[in-house]
């Protein structure tokens, strides 16, 4: 699979994938794209008191990416992507190195994404499972 580099140095321009939450907790985006999205994050930082990766830490991986992706389809339409709904199942712990998050389309329309994100860690053993929704809304004025 091809990365979109032309979009991902878009988005990094734009300053889409700088700042915010995603900047605080360490996400670092390396291949964007509307049919795959993969980003890396530390567990270090990101840990709940007994030392294991936060699961609201994996739902902030899991929707930055499936935004990403709703994002670059939602450019086609000149609209922009809010997440609405997202899940996760929890499989097992991570407690040190990075989780990674590959997340794959479900459903591209005009008016929602739909995306499953799986997260794994650095032994490649699964971490987590998403699902996350956006809606394609108009760009604001």
């Amino acid at each position: 699979m091809t990365t979109d580099a032309d979009t991902l140095r878009e988005l990094i321009d734009s300053g889409a994938l700088i700042g915010g939450l995603g900047q605080t907790m360490g996400i670092e985006i390396t291949e964007a794209s509307t049919e795959r999205v993969v980003g890396r994050m530390p567990v270090e930082g990101n840990r709940q008191p007994f030392g294991l990766l936060h699961g609201g830490a994996s739902c902030v991986l899991a929707e930055s990416l499936g935004s990403i992706g709703s994002t670059i389809h939602a450019q086609q339409f000149g609209r922009i992507a809010v997440g609405i709904e997202i899940n996760a199942t929890h499989h097992r712990s991570a407690t040190e190195g990075h989780v990674t998050g590959v997340a794959t389309p479900v459903h591209l329309g005009r008016t929602l994404a739909t995306w499953d994100i799986t997260i794994t860690d650095d032994n490649g053993k699964k971490v987590c499972t998403s699902r996350l929704t956006c809606m394609l809304r108009d760009a604001p004025q």
